[in-house]
Order: structure tokens, then sequence, then C-alpha cells
């Protein structure tokens, strides 16, 4: 069998398993965090959550999968390593930066629900437009139209 063919082989394993650890990682402890983040709404975190996993599938498979294609011919096993060691690094660093994004992209979504949820409206409401407050000029005396 061809090494070139060794290295992609080795390298689709890897990878597939690297991005089904992360996937499951990210969306086990991502739960909690999306809970929190949508106020309780347990069944929302739950379809948010599936929603980022199968995005975060689509796009590191997808990536894997172009990243695949190699025109360098192995020749030896220092060749398969130096083959695995790029492709698998670039494949961990897109893995981070999807990571870094997802967790980048939920702190804000938090951040905006803890500013709502303390949030006071800066002056309490008194009425409604329309109706008589301290506002409003006094009504004209009787007879005085």
């Amino acid at each position: 069998m061809d090494l070139t063919v060794v290295s992609y082989a080795v390298y689709l394993v890897i990878s597939l398993g690297l991005t089904v650890w992360v996937a499951r990682t990210l969306s086990r402890n991502g739960r909690v965090f999306l809970a929190d983040v949508l106020h309780g709404n347990e069944k929302l975190a739950d379809a948010v959550n599936h929603l980022l996993v199968v995005g975060f599938y689509l796009v590191n498979l997808g990536f894997i999968a172009l990243y695949l294609r190699d025109d360098t011919t192995v020749a030896d096993a220092r060749g398969v390593f130096e083959v695995l060691s790029r492709n698998l690094g670039v494949v961990l660093l897109v893995l981070g930066a999807m990571h870094l994004g997802n967790v980048y992209v939920l702190n804000r979504f938090r951040r905006r629900g803890l500013m709502d949820r303390e949030q006071v409206p800066p002056v309490a409401p008194q009425g409604y437009a329309g109706q008589q407050g301290p506002w409003t000029a006094p009504a004209s005396p009787a007879g005085g139209r």
C-alpha cells in the first residue's frame, strides 16, 4: 500500500476522532451555559445546543475533507509523520478557533442576558400619555371658557 494513502487514512481517523470529541465536549458543557444564557429555558437551550453542534460538525468535517488533498508524495515513514503533523496541526488550530469563537459568541449572549435582567428603567412610570398627571396643565376653572 502506498504511504500517501496510509497518511490519508491515519489523518482521517485522528481528525474525525478529534472532531467528535471536541463536539461532544462542547455539547455537554455548553448546554449548561446555554441554559443560563436563555434564562433557564431547557428546551430552547437543547435546541440551540443541537444546532450549534450540527454547524460545528459541518464546518469542521468540510474543512477536514478539503484539507485531505495533498500534492506531496510520501516516500518513507518520516514523510508520513511530517504530513500528518502538518495536517493535524492545522485541523487542531481550526478546532481551537471554532471552540474559541463559540465561547466568545455565547459569552456575548450571556452578558447581554445578564444586563437585561439587571437593567431598571431610568424613571419610574407614572401613567400613560393623555392621562392627567403631574406633567399636565391643570383643568380650567368652571365657567371660564
